[in-house]
């Protein structure tokens, strides 16, 4: 099942007088429950293409398509809707809300969502469940490890049951062992949840757990490789 749908997807900025190509005809297909990673050096356009997926930005020509919607026809409104319904976010920087409990942080994105509270509840304590912090309810951000916050930040991102979970540079601010055990944890949830992720990083650590690799240079798909253990496991 083809949930994210890229067709000749060029996004141009506008650089003093002239434009900067940040991407150059792109055409790829992401189905259900994959996990993948745009991967390159900084400017080749990973960033880019993870937020027109996410809605965050439109194609300047080409079509980029979400869950059946066209990211250039939505409007700002109905943009939110797609990302608040069938997107997940995790950033580098875990952009928690230093003045809530770590509870709190995780029940956010339900707040903008026709939940009651004890719905709340269930979905927030389950979401810290699926990452090993339900000691950790009513601590704050700054009283947590940096692996700590960035799982908050996967239970924050998981809480709403995307389909689709975008991670940019998730693993950056963390240590090799923290890095390996948030990865552990998404591959965990991947398998699981049958839920969609797609990196953008250029950590060899992460890339050895992706299934699906696109490299990206100048803006350009270089390659698009399946790990070798997939297909072996797809042919058996």
């Amino acid at each position: 099942m083809t949930i994210i749908n890229i067709e000749n997807l060029t996004k141009r900025f506008p650089v003093g007088k002239g434009e900067f190509t940040a991407l150059r005809d792109i055409n790829l297909k992401f189905g259900k429950g994959e996990f993948a990673g745009f991967v390159g050096p900084s400017g080749s356009g990973k960033t880019t293409l993870l937020n027109i997926i996410g809605s965050l930005d439109t194609p300047t020509e080409g079509s980029a398509i979400v869950m059946d919607k066209s990211i250039s026809e939505l409007s700002h409104k109905q943009a939110a809707k797609l990302r608040n319904k069938h997107i997940g976010f995790i950033f580098q920087t875990y952009n928690l809300l230093p003045v809530y409990t770590v509870y709190e942080n995780v029940e956010f994105p339900l707040l903008l969502q026709n939940m009651s509270g004890t719905e709340r509840k269930k979905a927030v304590m389950q979401a810290l469940e699926w990452v090993g912090l339900l000691d950790k309810v009513k601590s704050k951000p700054n009283m947590l490890s940096g692996g700590e916050c960035q799982r908050v930040a996967i239970a924050r991102s998981m809480v709403k049951k995307p389909e689709i979970v975008l991670a940019d540079e998730p693993t950056a601010n963390l240590d090799s062992a923290n890095s390996h055990h948030i990865l552990q944890t998404m591959k965990k949830l991947n398998k699981e949840l049958n839920v969609t992720f797609i990196f953008s990083t250029h950590d060899e650590k992460v890339m050895q757990y992706l299934d699906r690799i696109v490299s990206l240079e100048d803006g350009k798909v270089k390659s698009d490789e399946k790990s070798v253990e997939l297909q072996v496991t797809k042919v058996n």
